[in-house]
């Protein structure tokens, strides 16, 4: 008995110092986010457990996490609340009771979860796209797009872009009451890199006859040639998103073929013909200096990897890749970033290649800030840091849309 119980000692030992992460001193509710990110690690930890040992794949197990949050659509005194398609993809719609002399503004949300994982029906983004409708007076239509790895890239993109471009018809804003001048695109996370790359190809099409007012895109992912800028060294082992979890579900978001990650790993993955595309990930140059700190840049090793991906170097997949003619054309942007997250800089490059095309852009930078914040303002793990950011985004949007 003695020695079972030192073996289960020994391993809470080693299970507890492979999740812990020393938490940034100016992380707010400090025992609250050690243990969701406790949580979120055990749970990885876990699907790779399972996936090692032939009992499931860690994106099966992680989804059966996420299925547990779902929602079903509930309308309030203030909102209709209704699930349907648009042209076979699934859509939430929330559409406010108030009546209106004029057309309402419209705000189409663009869930997160690394283009694996999550859904409209999550607890989270139900809640933020209530509160968007009812605070703003607006109609919001929430996506479901196609997954990974059961679908790869485009399929994401490509399910986003049938939303907003059946959305934009003249006979289905008019159904839905819908100023055609006033609509917005936001996403967080994986969410915002489809915003961002929608947005981009509605603006850039002149087929399309009513375009985006703005988009607001909330701590997104916008690049994947790059895997170590500096805020990907400073968070490696960081909040809630580590770089091995990331290199893990951005390889799915492409394919299966297990050299991805580890080429990635040694940041040593993207053809020759991919040089000309680092200028706009050229961090030495894009990020501002307080970012840069005391890293070093160096130029990117290529040509070393044994497969062929072409969708790394498409910018419907990073936005960051888009040339500034393309840019040129964007709208009015809300960016936000977060101190302590991993994809930090994608943002803070984005800022600087839209500025220096004479994009509108305001940024916020959360200093005690984490990735995936927004999903943690409902019981039991609401922060306060979500709900914080959930409100200078609602601000933002109230005054600009």
């Amino acid at each position: 008995m003695g020695f079972k119980a030192l073996c289960l000692g020994i391993f809470c030992v080693i299970f507890i110092s492979h999740i812990y992460t020393p938490l940034p001193v100016n992380i707010e509710e400090t025992w609250k986010v050690m243990a969701l990110d406790t949580i979120v690690k055990t749970c990885t930890f876990m699907a790779t457990c399972f996936e090692n040992i032939g009992i499931m794949q860690y994106e099966e197990f992680i989804s059966m996490i996420f299925h547990l949050d779902y929602t079903q659509p509930q309308s309030d005194e203030y909102v209709t609340v209704m699930d349907t398609e648009f042209l076979d993809i699934p859509v939430r719609l929330y559409l406010p009771k108030r009546k209106s002399e004029t057309a309402r503004r419209a705000v189409i949300y663009v869930h997160g979860g690394a283009f694996c994982f999550g859904s409209f029906r999550q607890t989270a983004f139900d809640f933020l796209n209530r509160w968007t409708a009812k605070k703003l007076d607006a109609v919001v239509v929430a996506v479901d797009y196609r997954l990974a790895p059961q679908h790869h890239f485009p399929a994401q993109f490509e399910d986003v872009l049938t939303v907003v471009k059946f959305f934009l018809q003249p006979k289905i804003l008019s159904k839905y009451r819908v100023d055609p001048t006033r609509i917005c695109i936001s996403g967080d996370s994986s969410g915002g890199a489809l915003a961002a790359a929608v947005t981009q190809q509605v603006q850039n099409d002149p087929g399309i006859k009513h375009k985006i007012k703005m988009q607001a895109l909330l701590y997104p992912a916008l690049q994947a040639i790059e895997s170590y800028l500096p805020s990907h060294r400073e968070n490696e082992h960081g909040i809630i998103l580590t770089r091995e979890t990331a290199i893990k579900l951005i390889s799915l978001y492409f394919t299966k073929d297990e050299a991805l990650p580890k080429a990635i790993r040694r940041n040593q993955y993207m053809p020759l013909e991919s040089k000309h595309l680092f200028k706009f990930v050229n961090w030495s140059i894009l990020l501002p200096e307080k970012y840069r700190k005391d890293h070093i840049y160096t130029e990117p090793i290529l040509g070393q990897a044994s497969f062929s991906l072409p969708a790394l170097m498409d910018s419907r997949a990073s936005p960051l890749l888009a040339k500034d003619s393309q840019l040129q054309k964007l709208p009015l942007t809300y960016l936000l970033t977060c101190q302590h997250d991993l994809i930090r800089d994608d943002g803070l490059m984005y800022v600087s290649r839209l500025r220096n095309v004479g994009v509108q852009v305001a940024h916020d930078h959360i200093e005690n800030g984490i990735h995936g914040a927004l999903s943690y303002m409902t019981s039991p793990f609401y922060l306060h840091l979500g709900l914080k950011i959930r409100d200078k985004y609602i601000s933002w949007l109230d005054k600009n849309l």
